[in-house]
């Protein structure tokens, strides 16, 4: 079999828990990597929370944030380094038109942190570390007017979020997306462009790196993986996953991120 580009997704993926990537997953990835595969992560998460995995699994390939918002490549120089953003106008647009709707709210660019306001709830959200700087207050203020954010998180109150939806579809139609988190996170709406998405990202990356999309496997389980697993030639949705993502994996695993899917998976297609 060709060398593979194996494009991963952290949460509910390649990760046991929100903070954890199990021993034994570290080593048998590893493994590949000596064998000739590339690795690749490809998340939602800002850079900021995604490096330490990265880093544990000693990769050298670039690294996906913000759902393909932001691509980098640490120890390459020569790579560009792809940066998409949500526009500031209409950013400053949409939260002050729907502030009565949001309980909450904050904005990325790169990997500093702007926050509407102070509170406990939304500090789990933030991912305020690993050297990121964070401004409080009315993002008018705030955000930097030259340049737009890689995220904008809001924090709807209840039952309000679907407001904040119909808004963008209806103001900013193929300029800005949302996307409501679902299940425990319904309250949460991510806005986001057209062009930001895992599957324009890994077809990015596997440019850079001379992989053809058939020799691509990506596993994912969430709603913002589904273009990645669309452009992959072998996508893989864990057991849990988003109804819309099964509906377009080429396979679905009878096993979870708990129970140690990849693993499976790849054993047994590297092995034919």
């Amino acid at each position: 079999m060709k060398k593979q580009l194996i494009a991963l997704d952290l949460d509910g993926t390649l990760l046991y828990d929100w903070a954890t990537l199990k021993k034994e997953t570290e080593t048998y990835l590893k493994s590949l990597k000596e064998e000739g595969h590339t690795l690749v992560i490809a998340t939602g998460r800002p850079y900021r929370s995604a490096i330490g995995f990265y880093d544990q699994l000693e990769l050298n390939t670039p690294l996906i944030n913000y759902n393909g918002g932001l691509i980098t490549w640490r120890d390459n120089p020569d790579f560009n380094e792809v940066n998409i953003t949500v526009d500031y106008d209409a950013v400053i647009d949409i939260f002050q038109n729907n502030a009565e709707y949001i309980d909450n709210a904050f904005c990325e660019v790169k990997d500093d942190i702007y926050l509407w306001r102070e509170s406990e709830e939304i500090q789990d959200l933030l991912h305020y570390f690993n050297g990121a700087t964070l401004q409080v207050g009315p993002f008018e203020e705030t955000l930097p007017a030259d340049q737009g954010t890689n995220g904008f998180i809001v924090v709807a109150k209840h039952g309000k979020g679907h407001l904040i939806e119909e808004y963008v579809r209806r103001h900013y139609p193929d300029k800005v997306l949302a996307r409501n988190w679902g299940d425990d996170y319904q309250f949460i709406i991510e806005l986001y462009t057209p062009l930001t998405n895992k599957g324009n990202a890994i077809s990015h990356v596997a440019k850079e790196l001379g992989f053809d999309h058939e020799n691509i496997i990506a596993f994912g389980d969430g709603h913002n993986d589904i273009e990645m697993l669309q452009t992959a030639g072998t996508g893989i949705a864990m057991q849990h996953s988003h109804a819309e993502l099964k509906a377009v994996a080429d396979i679905i695993s009878p096993y979870d991120n708990q129970s140690n899917a990849i693993e499976y998976h790849l054993k047994q297609m590297l092995k034919k």
